[in-house]
């Protein structure tokens, strides 16, 4: 069976201004089946921004039961996002699910994986999915350049999109903070 690919997630955090970009491709095998699909959102009461890469029916899934964890820990993103990962890690239906997430509010940018992880990431930049590696270096690089994370990551991305077959230049981007 051939499998979706492509999703390039890049979350960058300087300062209290915290960026989540997203590429728009689907691919199935070598075909782009959907070039402008939504991959970031905002979550919540708006203060949570989340970005996914991996199965879009799963993500949603996910993206609802962090919603109903920010609910229950009253906006709290590191709680919430660690009582997630304790269920998804342990729960029999949500442990086959097929995604990562980058989820950020004012104060904190997180990586969250379906083993259980609940990573900040080093140096406020976070990158998932095909190309995530490619916009990691990137946005790496451009760092100490580059002040407002907006257009660190739209560079970043832009370099992702040239280099991956799997993503494109078609963004999605929310922020979060000043």
């Amino acid at each position: 069976m051939e499998q979706y690919h492509g999703t390039t997630i890049l979350g960058v955090k300087k300062g209290s201004k915290t960026v989540i970009a997203g590429d728009g491709q689907v691919s199935l095998g070598n075909t782009v089946i959907k070039p402008n699909a939504k991959k970031v959102r905002r979550l919540g009461d708006g203060s949570v921004i989340g970005g996914f890469a991996g199965a879009t029916a799963d993500a949603f899934t996910l993206f609802e039961r962090l919603e109903k964890k920010l609910e229950a820990h009253r906006g709290q993103l590191l709680r919430a996002a660690v009582e997630l990962a304790k269920d998804w890690r342990t729960d029999k239906y949500l442990r086959n699910l097929e995604a990562m997430m980058i989820v950020a509010d004012a104060d904190t940018m997180l990586i969250l994986t379906g083993n259980g992880d609940v990573l900040e990431p080093e140096g406020g930049i976070a990158a998932i999915g095909s190309g995530g590696n490619y916009a990691l270096a990137a946005a790496r690089a451009l760092s100490e350049y580059e002040q407002d994370p907006e257009v660190l990551a739209r560079r970043a991305m832009a370099i992702a999109a040239e280099v991956c077959v799997f993503t494109n230049d078609r963004l999605t981007i929310e922020t979060i903070g000043e």
